[in-house]
C-alpha cells in the first residue's frame, strides 16, 4: 500500500479520509468531512469542503475550490483556477447554508482551466468542459462545450480527442487516437468498443 503524500504546509482537518497513494501539495486545505479516493492529486492552494465527495484518480489542478455539496467521480480533471459554486443566488447578509445545490461531475469529465460550473448541474461522462466556459446547465456524456453561457460545439472521445460527429441526429465516428467507435442516436454519444 502507498501512503498518502501531505505537504508539510497542507492542513488536512481530523477526520477527512485521503485513498492511498494520494497527493496533498502546498498549501493545501482539506476539511473533516471530506472524502478523497484513492491516487488523487491535489494542487497548490485547493480547499476541499466537508460535504465533498472525491473518487478516485481525480486531479485537482492549482487554486481550485471544491465546495460543500460537490461529487467528483473518478477520473475527474480540474483545471486550474476553475470554479464551483454551491449557492445560486449569493448575499452576503443573508446565510443559504441550507440551500446549497448539488452538483456532480460524472467519471472522466475534463473541466478546463478558469472555467465556472454554477451549482445544481450535472456534467456527463466524459465530457469536456472548454476553457473559461460558464456551466448553468446540464452537460451530456461526451459533449464538448465551450462559451459564456456554454453551449455545446461537439462530441469527445474517452481519449480526449474530438470526435467528427453531428451535433443532432445520428452518425458513427471513430476517435482518431485509439480507434474505439461511437455512435450518436437521440442525442447520446454512446462508445461501442
Amino acid at each position: 500500500m502507498t501512503p498518502v503524500q501531505i505537504h508539510p504546509t497542507a492542513i488536512v482537518d481530523e477526520g477527512a479520509r485521503i485513498g492511498e497513494a494520494s497527493r496533498v501539495w502546498h498549501w493545501v486545505h482539506v476539511c473533516g468531512g471530506a472524502q478523497i479516493g484513492r491516487h488523487c492529486s491535489l494542487g497548490q492552494n485547493v480547499f476541499v469542503g466537508n460535504r465533498v465527495v472525491i473518487g478516485d484518480r481525480v486531479k485537482i489542478q492549482n487554486n481550485v475550490s471544491v465546495y460543500d455539496n460537490v461529487t467528483l467521480e473518478d477520473d475527474v480533471f480540474c483545471g486550474p483556477s476553475m470554479v464551483f459554486t454551491n449557492v445560486y443566488n449569493p448575499r452576503a447578509a443573508i446565510e443559504r447554508k441550507s440551500e446549497y445545490r448539488d452538483t456532480l461531475v460524472k467519471r472522466g469529465a475534463t473541466l478546463g482551466a478558469n472555467c465556472t460550473i454554477v451549482c445544481g448541474v450535472t456534467i456527463g461522462e466524459y465530457a469536456f468542459v472548454g476553457a473559461g466556459a460558464v456551466v448553468n446547465r446540464d452537460v451530456p456524456d461526451h459533449a464538448l462545450v465551450v462559451g459564456v453561457p456554454a453551449r455545446q460545439i461537439g462530441w469527445m472521445s474517452r481519449h480526449g480527442e474530438q470526435l467528427a460527429l453531428p451535433l443532432a441526429g445520428t452518425g458513427e465516428a471513430v476517435c482518431p487516437h485509439t480507434g474505439d467507435r461511437y455512435r450518436l442516436s437521440e442525442g447520446r454519444c454512446i462508445r461501442e468498443s
